[in-house]
């Protein structure tokens, strides 16, 4: 698993819908802080965060996982 690449996957996605790390952080109920952890690559987000990420963004966990 590519960190770097998964968290670049997550900014593409967050952009894509036009909506900043606040909003997505307090879409999810973490902080923009931690948002700009996972798009950096600095640890992954839990598996329930990826359940959370799925929806919002209408894709798979897989795709999450594998950064495309």
């Amino acid at each position: 698993m590519d960190l770097i690449k998964i968290g670049k996957f997550i900014s593409e996605l967050r952009r894509e819908n036009k909506i900043t790390q606040e909003e997505l952080g307090e879409k999810l109920g973490v902080t923009n802080k931690t948002i700009s952890r996972w798009e950096n690559g600095i640890y992954l987000p839990s598996v329930e965060m990826l359940q959370l990420l799925s929806n919002a963004f209408s894709v798979s966990i897989n795709e999450l996982l594998c950064g495309e």
